[in-house]
């Protein structure tokens, strides 16, 4: 069997038990078809023939071309995940990846905005224009709410509740939650959706239930959105890297610092182990401070 065809038989049982998203799927793809390519071209085999020590000569290869711990980790998983499938499916007896240890990774801190970058940043669209209406919305959206970008942009009419504040968000493997968001945003939300959504969609998709819709009347791209971020952080005059989920940072480490209970932002955040969101009490400096000026005896 081709790797390719036995890549796509694997991909499509993972997506099936564990309902990962179409990114994650894709990521995976890339990977393999990247060893595979590797094997055949270098080593004259494949993923289903393949030694230990071709699999240990690619990972080489891929710290000679500088690619990072975690990279080569994630790269590890996808080949260790695999081959895992191939042994259930016993099409292979024996795993070729099963005494490679994975790097070792630091835990990077997500990169944090400050509350008044946060807020400069959300004022810098013009709201004048129907796109700047469009992208401050959003903007107080992914804020109030801690939405990760794609949760933003594939949003739908009916997740929203502006009455009661909330949004039913579909997050990842499949899993819904409800997020509270706050007045602010209720009210751009709902000025954006009486006064230039309908702009948007005019003469175009007017069936379109996706709430944040472009000038061609289809929904935004996680890459547009970021790069509209980009885009109002310079006129904002905010040098920060910035990532595609800093607004989803800053929310849940402004939460920490006015004191939100951890347990409270993993389940708004969708997390579903704890050790996922406790990274986020390393970068709420402001309320470590706090609790330490107020605590401790010699302070």
């Amino acid at each position: 069997m081709h790797d390719s065809t036995l890549i796509d038989r694997y991909l499509d049982s993972i997506w099936l038990e564990r309902g990962l998203s179409e990114n994650t799927v894709n990521a995976y793809r890339r990977d393999l078809a990247a060893v595979s390519h590797w094997l055949d071209t270098h080593c004259d085999t494949s993923l289903m023939h393949c030694q230990n020590s071709d699999l240990r000569d690619y990972l080489a290869y891929r710290f000679e071309q500088r690619s990072k711990n975690r990279s080569v980790a994630r790269l590890l998983s996808a080949i260790r995940g695999f081959y895992q499938y191939c042994l259930r499916e016993r099409l292979v007896n024996v795993d070729p990846s099963a005494l490679i240890e994975f790097p070792k990774t630091a835990r990077a801190l997500p990169k944090v905005l400050s509350e008044a970058d946060v807020e400069r940043l959300i004022d810098a669209p013009d709201v004048s224009t129907t796109l700047g209406l469009r992208d401050r919305a959003m903007l107080e959206t992914i804020y109030a709410a801690g939405l990760r970008v794609s949760e933003l942009v594939g949003l739908k009419l009916n997740q929203l509740n502006l009455r009661l504040g909330v949004v039913q968000v579909l997050g990842k493997g499949n899993k819904e939650r409800l997020v509270p968001i706050g007045e602010e945003a209720q009210d751009w939300v709902q000025r954006y959706i009486n006064d230039a959504r309908e702009t948007l969609l005019k003469g175009k998709d007017a069936t379109s239930e996706t709430v944040f819709v472009t000038q061609r009347g289809a929904g935004m791209t996680r890459q547009s959105f970021w790069y509209a971020i980009k885009r109002h952080a310079k006129t904002a005059g905010i040098e920060k890297a910035l990532s595609p989920h800093t607004m989803r940072h800053a929310f849940a480490t402004h939460l920490l610092n006015h004191n939100a209970d951890l347990r409270t932002v993993q389940v708004l955040l969708g997390h579903s182990s704890l050790s996922t969101t406790q990274i986020y009490t390393h970068v709420a400096q402001h309320r470590l401070r706090s609790l330490y000026a107020e605590h401790h005896p010699r302070a």
